[in-house]
């Protein structure tokens, strides 16, 4: 099995140490698996665990005070997506779930955890960190209804760190993407990780996940671009360096990207931060 991982896309984190050593466990979890996607879950099953990425029990809060998860999982021949769910923390195994159980997509909200709870995954977790309830807690809050919202989530809406994998066993390849999404969104915001070739895309050959400026990551189709860079001849490598470059002077936001052919060639990029880890049960 080959798993390559990322962290996110952003700013340095203040225990890159600490960081680099639950990326590098992440990827253990996942080699030690028997076919890419049970590899893919397990790695970013670890890293939805771990409070030092927002993602699963390090979620960012929205605009109402609460953190809501977003996963995908796509292979070569099927894709699921999971979005704004409210107290649950493995977001990628309501996506697997959606891709292997559905005849779906994506599914969203109060229905997804719904049918995350129906499948025997943890809902009602509390998603807060002594860090994050310390952050939230040094705002003021806005009050009244979204629209009142507006002017504040614009004036301190940002942030990203996604968490994301990308496997192959030879054959196949998967690519798994999950968040706790941006801080100070506005409530019920989703950005680009369940959105198929945005946050998260695979083809026959390639497997792809990104992380950075959601709504732009969106609005360029970020995962689907290198994919096809990769499909048009690029190695991994190339491609990610390639087309990162053409989306920050196309967008002037940050963004990174990791990617694997299913030969086991890997790719990563970035125009921030962004930590990562690798390894092969062949090496």
């Amino acid at each position: 099995m080959d798993v390559l991982v990322h962290g996110g896309a952003g700013s340095k984190p203040d225990e890159p140490d600490v960081c680099q050593k639950r990326l590098d466990d992440a990827v253990a979890d996942g080699v030690a698996e028997t076919d890419p996607v049970k590899a893919a879950v397990a790695t970013v099953r670890t890293l939805e665990a771990a409070p030092q990425f927002n993602a699963g029990r390090g979620s960012a809060l929205q605009s109402d005070g609460h953190a809501r998860t977003d996963a995908g999982l796509m292979t070569e021949d099927t894709a699921g997506a999971a979005c704004s769910m409210a107290g649950v923390e493995h977001a990628i195994e309501v996506a697997r779930v959606v891709a292997t159980e559905t005849p779906h997509v994506l599914i969203a909200g109060e229905h997804a955890v719904e049918l995350a709870d129906d499948f025997g995954i943890e809902t009602g977790c509390d998603l807060t960190t002594p860090q994050t309830r310390k952050r939230w807690a040094e705002t003021s809050p806005p009050e009244g209804t979204p629209r009142a919202h507006l002017q504040w989530v614009r004036e301190r809406f940002g942030g990203s760190d996604t968490v994301g994998a990308v496997t192959t066993d030879g054959e196949r390849v998967v690519a798994a993407t999950s968040t706790g999404g941006r801080w100070y969104a506005l409530a019920g915001r989703v950005g680009d990780v369940p959105q198929v070739g945005a946050g998260f895309y695979a083809t026959d050959s390639v497997a792809v996940s990104t992380t950075g400026a959601g709504e732009a990551i969106a609005r360029f189709g970020l995962a689907r671009r290198v994919a096809d860079a990769v499909e048009g001849g690029d190695d991994p490598q190339t491609a990610t360096g390639r087309v990162l470059r053409g989306f920050a002077s196309e967008t002037g936001e940050h963004a990174g990207a990791i990617a694997i052919d299913r030969t086991g060639q890997i790719g990563t990029a970035t125009n921030a931060h962004m930590q990562t880890a690798h390894d092969s049960d062949e090496q």
